[in-house]
C-alpha cells in the first residue's frame, strides 16, 4: 500500500510508546506551511527531521489565527499571499511522504477552512496524504463529534488544547474525545509569549495526568535548548513554534530565500533542542 493511500493507524501512538521506553520527551517543531514559500516547506520539514524532530506540526495558513502571537501571525500573512490553502497544505504532506514514511505529521489550524472544504472530504484527503493528527484551535470538544468520528474511521488523531485554567472535569472530557496526545498551552496568552515557570508547569502536569491518560505535549514559551530541556524533564512532548518560525524568517530574509545554509541552520537549531531532550532526564 502506498503512503499516499489510506492509512490504518496514526504514527503517534507508537512514537510515544517508544519514547516512553527511552525515557525521553518527543521533540515536535512547528512551521507555518507556505512560509516563506510553498516550494521550500517540504525541504524545511526534512531538515527538521534531520535535526532530530520526532514529529512535525504544520500550521495551515488562516486569515485570523487568533491563538497565535505576532511572529506566527506574520507567517500566516506571508503564506496567504502565495495563495496556499488547506488543500495545498495537504498536498505538501503527500510530497513529504514520498521521502519520509515514518515521521508523524500533525496539521494545526482553524475550523473555517475545514468546514469550507467539507469534513468528509478533508479527512479523506488528509488521511490519504499521510496526516496523523489534526489540532483545530477553535473547535471545542462539544462541537467536534463529526470530525472526531470521521478521523477515527481513517486512523487519525483529533488533538485538543488544554489551558492552565482547564478544570479536571474539562480535562477528562477533552481526553475522552481526543487521541494521540493533548496539547497543553503552558502560558495564558498567545504563542511566542515568554516567562515560562517550569516549577509551576510540573505541578500542572501532575494535575492533568490525574484526569487524562494521554501523553501531554507542552507548547508556548519554549524558546531555546535550555527551556526545551527544562520542559522535557516533565512533559511527554516539547512543542516549539515561534522560535523556529522567527529563525526561518530571519535566515531566509538575509539569504534572499531558503537555501542550503538556511536549511542547515534550521537543522542545527533542532539538533540543539534534541540534544537537550536527550539529557533532560539523566
Amino acid at each position: 500500500m502506498s503512503e499516499t493511500t489510506k492509512q490504518s493507524a496514526s504514527r503517534l501512538a507508537p512514537l510515544f510508546e517508544r519514547l516512553k521506553g527511552e525515557n525521553r520527551a518527543a521533540l515536535i517543531p512547528y512551521i507555518t506551511a507556505g512560509d516563506p514559500d510553498a516550494r521550500t516547506t517540504v525541504e524545511l520539514m526534512h531538515a527538521m527531521v534531520g535535526g532530530g524532530a520526532d514529529a512535525i506540526e504544520i500550521g495551515v495558513p488562516f486569515s485570523d489565527p487568533m491563538a497565535d502571537g505576532p511572529v506566527i501571525q506574520a507567517a500566516h500573512e506571508r503564506a496567504l499571499k502565495s495563495g496556499l490553502g488547506l488543500r495545498g497544505v495537504i498536498d505538501l504532506v503527500a510530497e513529504f511522504r514520498q521521502r519520509d514514511a515514518e515521521t508523524p505529521v500533525i496539521l494545526m489550524g482553524y475550523q473555517n477552512p475545514i468546514e469550507a472544504m467539507g469534513v468528509s472530504a478533508f479527512v479523506d484527503k488528509a488521511a490519504s496524504a499521510g496526516v496523523d493528527g489534526v489540532l483545530t484551535v477553535d473547535l471545542p470538544p462539544e462541537e467536534a463529534d463529526e470530525l472526531v468520528a470521521a478521523m477515527g474511521e481513517r486512523g487519525m488523531d483529533p488533538i485538543f488544547l488544554l489551558a492552565p485554567t482547564t478544570s479536571a472535569g474539562r480535562t477528562r472530557e477533552v481526553a475522552s474525545k481526543g487521541s494521540g496526545f493533548v496539547y497543553y498551552v503552558s502560558l495564558k496568552g498567545v504563542t511566542g509569549a515568554a516567562n515560562l515557570d517550569t516549577d509551576a508547569l510540573a505541578a500542572q502536569l501532575e494535575d492533568i495526568r490525574g484526569a487524562c491518560a494521554l501523553p501531554v505535549g507542552v507548547g508556548f514559551g519554549i524558546r531555546d535548548a535550555e527551556t526545551a530541556g527544562q520542559v522535557g524533564q516533565v512533559a511527554d512532548a516539547v512543542i516549539v513554534g515561534s522560535a523556529i518560525v522567527r529563525l526561518i524568517h530571519e535566515q531566509a530574509t538575509a539569504a534572499g530565500g531558503v537555501n542550503a545554509q538556511v536549511l542547515e541552520t534550521v537543522r542545527g537549531f533542532l539538533a540543539e533542542l534534541r540534544s537537550a531532550l536527550e539529557t533532560a532526564r539523566t
